[in-house]
């Protein structure tokens, strides 16, 4: 059972302080889909373009966002093992990212962590400028782990 999309978005635009100052939106969420954009403004760097962390942030939360859309965050929780990200051109304009996860993988996934008590997921990823150039690349590494067993308590 994932969360209702409403309460995803709420959680990646409202629930994290960061976040919210850097205004970053969920565009679009649905199982296996998610489309999230970050604006310039508020986030700009020396020379004029996106904050590389901004850029960094807006490659690594897709993979959250798509577990939380997902996934069952009564059994599972996510964490983020590996993040790379190469800079191809400076972003001059608003930037966006979309991830997806196929239905198979999505099962595959939750097979294993069900079976394991966790499960390794890579996600790709392209950020695109206003005119859908592509900014930077990026690659993570996720996993989804048991909650039974946890070291810590899930709220």
């Amino acid at each position: 059972m994932s969360l209702p999309i409403g309460v995803v978005k709420e959680l990646i635009e409202n629930k994290v302080a960061f976040l919210e100052r850097m205004k970053l939106q969920a565009q679009e969420l649905r199982p296996g889909y998610v489309k999230l954009f970050a604006p310039l403004s508020g986030n700009e760097n020396h020379i004029g373009g996106v904050y590389a962390g901004a850029l960094f942030t807006l490659a690594e939360i897709p993979g959250g966002a798509l577990f939380y859309t997902s996934f069952d965050e009564t059994k599972f929780y996510p964490v983020v093992k590996e993040m790379l990200i190469t800079f191809l051109r400076p972003a001059r304009t608003d930037v966006s990212i979309e991830i997806s996860l196929s239905e198979e993988e999505i099962n595959r996934i939750t097979a294993e962590a069900e079976e394991k008590g966790k499960a390794d997921f890579v996600l790709e990823g392209q950020i695109k400028d206003a005119t859908d150039r592509i900014v930077a690349r990026s690659r993570g590494v996720y996993q989804i782990r048991s909650i039974e067993g946890a070291l810590f308590e899930m709220k």
